[in-house]
């Protein structure tokens, strides 16, 4: 499966496994008519295929999977993880070094949350590493403005309901107070859009500062603001070998 052949694979799987985009993007291309098997357009994207050999994007042939990459960023307030943004606000990418190859962020931070991005040259690798089921385990830093108490905290130990959205288990830890000011630790696994921010809105807490400090095993440390450091490929097989299935 490495190396794109053996076992007959959905062409969505193998494109997003050699890079091209996310499946979800894959999917949308196969729609538009733009991805092809030998000269003949894909209609679905559940088409079985040993390899990618024959196929092409935009008429352009497709090479077999690398390696997986994996890189940390450490991404600063101020940019949109996304790879470009019809406003013309500023996104990640514009802070990316040019010799980076082609990556694709696994979950993403609002614009104002800054802290630990990672990087993959693997759709399929970011899929799962973003499923709920994985179960891959992130821990942000808030800065929040108001009151509240650890026994509060540990009441999202058991998860909890705010506006008809289900919320999944929180580890919640006030660090220290600095005024009315809280710093707060928090881990979980599920990511749900604006999750940290909702949930300490719920307590009656502004958020105004959120750093995300680790994402499974890799840590942002001493990462510099906009800095990018690459995973080294032992230390990645070794945690992709104990990822859920």
């Amino acid at each position: 499966a490495a190396s794109g052949k053996g076992e007959p694979q959905r062409i969505a799987k193998l494109l997003a496994r050699a890079g091209v985009a996310s499946r979800r993007e894959i999917e949308r291309m196969i729609e538009g008519g733009r991805i092809a098997l030998n000269g003949e357009a894909v209609t679905t994207p559940a088409t079985l295929l040993p390899s990618l050999h024959g196929v092409t994007v935009d008429g352009v042939p497709v090479s077999q999977p690398a390696p997986t990459r994996l890189f940390l960023f450490h991404k600063p307030s101020g940019f949109l993880t996304t790879e470009r943004d019809p406003a013309g606000r500023p996104t990640i990418y514009d802070r990316l070094p040019a010799d980076l190859p082609r990556v694709m962020p696994i979950g993403r931070l609002d614009m104002t949350t800054e802290g630990l991005l990672l990087l993959t040259t693997d759709g399929e690798f970011k899929r799962q590493m973003e499923l709920p089921a994985t179960g891959v385990p992130r821990t942000y830093r808030a800065r929040a403005f108001g009151e509240v108490s650890q026994a509060q905290l540990e009441d999202l130990f058991d998860g909890l309901e705010i506006d008809g959205i289900r919320y999944g288990r929180i580890d919640a830890n006030l660090e220290r107070r600095t005024g009315r000011n809280q710093w707060i630790e928090m881990t979980l696994t599920e990511g749900k859009n604006r999750e940290v921010r909702r949930v300490l809105e719920h307590l009656g807490l502004k958020v105004n500062r959120l750093i995300r400090t680790s994402y499974g095993p890799f840590q942002l440390g001493e990462l510099a603001e906009g800095a990018v450091e690459e995973v080294r490929q032992h230390d990645l097989i070794v945690f992709r070998k104990g990822l859920k299935a």
